[in-house]
């Protein structure tokens, strides 16, 4: 089981899904199984629904979050929204660096840590992803990959400006493919990680940073998922958006 020292999170990232109904059916579903919640929750929306889910959510603990955000405060970036435009529209938190936004869109390290310049100056709560690929993990470089991404990601900054920073630790092998790392795997991820947030930022950093594991996590997998010591939530995908297997997330039972 987690930490005290670290309240667990469950955050839904709903991806390119659902229509303006569908996305405050699914929030007031989410709202009012709050309560029941093992941690804290948020729910990650597309742009075009968080005016919508803001309101649904009005007076609920449920955060709400960005799916992904530029650097740049305003200007002339046709397509792109800014940190403080997330937070004018409700957004707490703020998805950086997913997989897909690098595999699809090729969002390297550098892109990662000026975004999370411009969300943390804004006030939100990052959650900054990092992970291995299949062929990565199979070729021994999985830690490689972690530490690059972690230390690219955090570059420049003093362990006062991140003590807000939730990671999510994501192999990307285990996203929408039905695999999921196993306990072990998944813990030793968040061990290795929270020993290079040790490493660069000190021992007080590492021991109060929210670590979360995002890969096919479900309803069946999840109690034994948060009973590793390491892992502090989860970062849910595809079960975010069937309602019952959300809300049993949100009340997991960790051993």
């Amino acid at each position: 089981m987690t930490s005290p020292l670290r309240r667990p999170l469950i955050a839904g990232n709903w991806k390119m899904n659902l229509t303006l109904a569908q996305s405050a059916e699914l929030a007031r579903a989410v709202a009012a199984g709050a309560a029941a919640a093992s941690g804290e929750v948020a729910v990650c929306v597309p742009f075009t629904a968080i005016p919508v889910v803001a309101e649904v959510l009005r007076g609920s603990p449920v955060r709400l979050g960005g799916q992904d955000c530029y650097w740049e405060a305003q200007g002339a970036y046709t397509g792109e929204i800014s940190a403080g435009m997330l937070k004018d529209a409700g957004c707490r938190m703020a998805i950086l660096g997913h997989s897909e936004r690098r595999k699809l869109f090729g969002e390297t390290d550098e892109h990662v840590n000026r975004k999370l310049a411009a969300v943390l100056k804004a006030g939100l709560t990052p959650i900054v992803c990092v992970g291995e690929t299949l062929d990565e993990r199979e070729t021994q470089k999985t830690w490689r990959v972690l530490e690059t991404q972690a230390a690219g990601a955090l570059k420049g900054f003093a362990p006062a400006d991140l003590a807000p920073v939730v990671l999510a630790y994501e192999p990307v092998w285990a996203i929408g493919t039905g695999k999921t790392a196993t306990p072990a795997q998944a813990q030793e991820a968040h061990l290795f990680l929270r020993a290079q947030l040790k490493k660069l930022y000190g021992e007080a950093l590492a021991a109060g940073t929210r670590i979360l594991y995002g890969g096919s996590v479900t309803a069946d997998n999840v109690d034994v998922l948060m009973a590793q010591p390491d892992v502090d939530g989860a970062l849910v995908g595809g079960a975010s958006l069937k309602k019952d297997a959300f809300l049993r997330i949100m009340g997991f039972q960790a051993a």
